[in-house]
């Protein structure tokens, strides 16, 4: 571990990114006025879990999927058909009002 101040850290940012890096150095701390108040350390990858929910939504299995994809088409077919159009109420003028003759 190395405790750094920050003048130092600036000038040489580079320099204690790569000894992070490399495994020179396993942390450096930096401090302000002799405070530590942050550190440099290196980012540990996460193993990656595939399948983390499997089993959890029930049997998601190839005849889900085409039901899915029949569905999705019915949804996209009456989407397309709608008419999305502001009706003239809807367009926030008043109507005018005839008179009674």
């Amino acid at each position: 571990m190395t405790k750094v101040n920050m003048l130092e850290a600036k000038t040489n940012l580079s320099k204690l990114v790569e000894a992070v890096e490399t495994g020179k150095e396993t942390e450096i701390i930096l401090a302000r006025n002799g405070k530590p108040v942050a550190r440099i350390v290196p980012i540990e990858e996460a193993p990656r879990i595939i399948g983390i929910a499997d089993g959890q939504f029930g049997d998601l299995g190839e005849d889900w999927y085409k039901e899915f994809q029949a569905l999705d088409e019915v949804v996209s077919k009456d989407w397309h058909q709608k008419d999305f159009s502001v009706p003239k109420s809807a367009t926030g003028k008043k109507a005018k009002k005839k008179r009674a003759a």
